[in-house]
This record gives structure tokens, sequence and C-alpha cells, in this order.
């Protein structure tokens, strides 16, 4: 399944009309996908920006056309000799800030196309490098267990990066790296921001679900922001805030200390109910400005 189908199945079975995932997960891959129900729907563009972890498989000694499993042969190298030291060495040189050229089949837009559009009339554009953040991988095992690494042989590895990483095109610079040719075998996306795949439920476990009437797999909004810091507002004010207006500190009950500006907070009513992300903004003094009202949506 694609991402939207997900989203689009999440959809008809709440029978909810804002729905929207929070990150592409490409039909080859599996793993984790936050889901946005509802005025949740909101937040989106903050959970995009979140850091992810992959567990991928590379094989060495094949290329596809779409560096991934789902493509197409390209280009083999049986003569592949590799030690694990030169290996180890290769994965040290793509950590921290890199470039990337997104691949053909891949959602980014080119004059307004996405590119997989375009590779399906078998049209190649030009695409410019994107930097990407690899902030920690390592290798997990190595198949065969031989003295060095050949044709075919696979390597598992885990990869925690910034989004818009392309793992399959991060297998196949390693690739290049090593002197040979390597695609992506297998991918699941173990984190996606602050969510673990171990907190995750299948399809099939939600459908199950929502025959018991058990939305117990919905989680509350501010799970999903845990960074920022709840304040509460006084039921006097909480018009204001639907209505997109700025409340005083002084028309806080409860809030955290050495708050400045620039600070993203969630606005809480006396019921816990959230109501507004805000920001700390300055005007005569401290105010707490909504910029994505939730409640009532």
């Amino acid at each position: 399944m694609s991402s939207f189908q997900v989203v689009n199945y999440i959809r008809r079975l709440l029978k909810v009309k804002k729905v929207g995932h929070t990150g592409t997960l490409d039909p080859g891959a599996a793993g984790v996908l936050p889901i946005c129900v509802g005025k949740a729907t909101r937040i989106v563009p903050y959970l995009i920006e979140a850091d992810k972890t992959y567990v991928a498989e590379m094989t060495l000694g094949i290329s596809t056309t779409s560096q991934d499993a789902g493509g197409e042969t390209e280009n083999l190298d049986f003569d592949v000799q590799i030690s694990p030291k030169h290996l180890a060495d290769a994965f040290s040189k793509f950590l921290g800030k890199i470039q990337q050229i997104p691949p053909m089949a891949s959602a980014v837009r080119v004059d307004g196309q996405r590119l997989y559009e375009l590779e399906r009339q078998g049209i190649t554009v030009d695409r410019k490098p994107r930097q990407v953040v690899i902030k920690e991988m390592h290798i997990n095992k190595i198949w065969p267990e031989e003295p060095y690494l050949q044709f075919g042989s696979r390597i598992l590895f885990e990869v925690s990066c910034s989004k818009g990483t392309y793992v399959r095109t991060l297998c196949s610079n390693l690739g290049k790296e090593l002197g040979t040719v390597a695609h992506m075998s297998f991918l699941v996306r173990t984190r996606s921001g602050n969510f673990q795949i171990q907190q995750g439920f299948t399809l099939e476990e939600i459908e199950e679900k929502v025959q018991q009437r058990d939305y117990s797999f919905i989680l509350p909004i501010e799970e999903a922001l845990p960074e920022f810091p709840k304040v509460t507002a006084s039921p006097y004010v909480e018009q204001k805030i639907r209505n997109g207006n700025y409340v005083t500190m002084d028309d806080l009950i409860s809030t955290v200390k050495d708050l400045t500006v620039g600070d993203e907070v969630l606005l809480m009513n006396l019921s816990g109910e959230l109501l507004a992300l805000a920001t700390i903004r300055w005007k005569d003094g401290l105010i707490c400005q909504p910029t994505r009202v939730l409640k009532g949506v």
C-alpha cells in the first residue's frame, strides 16, 4: 500500500473526512506511519519535520533502476571483494550532512510533476542535490559471515536521519563508495519523531478495535508534541483563544517558568483539553499567541 491508500483506508474505517499522514512511506517499505485524524491534521506540518529511524538491508553487486528491490536489475558486479573494515570506513563517511540526488522513483515534484510520474513515461530529468543529515548508522549483521563481502552479500544496518533522506539512495551511494554497485533490498521504519514501532498497530488490528468500538489506539494530540510545555488558560479567555486572539501571561492559570519569546506551548483548558498551539511573543509584555486553534475543529 502507498501512504495515500493508508489515509483513505483510515478515512473510510473511521468515517472521518480529515485524515493525513506525517511523512510518505514507500509502498515497498513497512513500519511506522503516524496518521493524524480530525483536528489533529492541524499539526501535520510539525510532525513531518521529525527525524526518522530505519532498519535497512543493502545487497552488494546488484544495482536497480529504482535503487531498491522493486526496480529492474541495472548492473551486476560479480567481482566484489570488500573487507569488513573497508565497509565500516565507507559507512563512517556518510555520517553528518550529506548531499543526495532524489531518485526518479520518488514523490519529489519538478516543474509541478512528481518524479515517479515522469519515470513511468520513460522521462528522466535533472534533479538538484538536497542536503540531509545522517545522525547515526550502525551495522547490525552481515550475510553470509565470510572473511570478505562478495557478490550478493547483504548488510543489515540501522540509520537515524533527518526528514527527506532516501535510504535507497544511501545504499546506492554506499555501493559507489565501496567501488561496486548496491541496492536497498529491505526497509522498515522503526521510529518517526516520538513514535516507536512498538507503539504501532497494523491496519487489521485497528479494524478489529473499531468493530469493538475501542478507540484507545487514537492518542491525544499533545502526546505527539511532548517537547511543547503545557500552559493552562483561564475559562474567561477560552473564547478569545478559539477566535485566534492572543492572551497575556495574567490570563494563564498555570504556566512553566522561564518562558521567553519564540517558545512554543500547548494551550490547555481547566479540563485538560488542548485548545491551541501557541507561540510566546512580545506586545508590551509577554503574550501567548495561538498559531493553530484546535478546539471545536
